[in-house]
C-alpha cells in the first residue's frame, strides 16, 4: 500500500466515525497538531494513541453528530513521506440539526505506512461561526 492509498484508508476509518480504525493507521509516538483556535485546540499538540483517544477522538464523538472529510485532492510531496489532502469536513454539531462546511487542509508525515505526524489548517472562524461562538 503506498502512502497515498494509506491516508485514504484512515478516512474511511474517520468517516465511518470508526476512531480504532484510525488509530491502527497511527504510529504509537503520533503527533497530531489541530489548528490554531479550532474547537480542539486547548490540548493540541497531542502526543501517543493515548492522548488521541481521549483528547480527540472521545471530544469528537462528544461534540459532533457527524464529522466527514471530502477530500477534493490528495497528493504527495517532499520526497513521499508527506500527503497533503485538500477538502472540506461535512459536519453537524451535537444538538444542531443543519449540516455545516468547512474548508480544511491536512498534512501528514508517513513513515513505514502509518502516520507519525498530523497538521490541520482549517477555516476556524467558518467552525466557530457555524458553533455559535462568534
Amino acid at each position: 500500500m503506498n502512502n497515498i492509498e494509506a491516508i485514504e484508508r484512515l478516512y474511511g476509518h474517520l468517516n465511518d466515525r470508526n476512531y480504532e480504525g484510525v488509530m491502527s493507521c497511527l504510529a504509537d509516538d503520533i503527533v497530531w497538531i489541530v489548528a490554531d483556535n479550532s474547537p480542539l485546540a486547548d490540548k493540541s499538540p497531542y502526543h501517543g494513541l493515548a492522548e488521541m483517544r481521549s483528547g480527540v477522538f472521545e471530544r469528537l464523538t462528544a461534540g459532533f453528530d457527524k464529522l466527514v472529510f471530502d477530500a477534493e485532492e490528495i497528493f504527495e510531496c517532499s520526497g513521499g513521506d508527506k500527503v497533503v489532502a485538500l477538502g472540506y469536513y461535512y459536519l453537524r454539531f451535537h444538538g444542531q440539526v443543519e449540516e455545516r462546511k468547512a474548508q480544511v487542509a491536512h498534512i501528514w508525515t508517513i513513515r513505514e505506512g502509518r502516520a507519525v505526524k498530523f497538521q490541520q489548517y482549517l477555516d476556524t472562524l467558518q467552525v466557530a461561526r457555524d458553533s455559535g461562538v462568534v
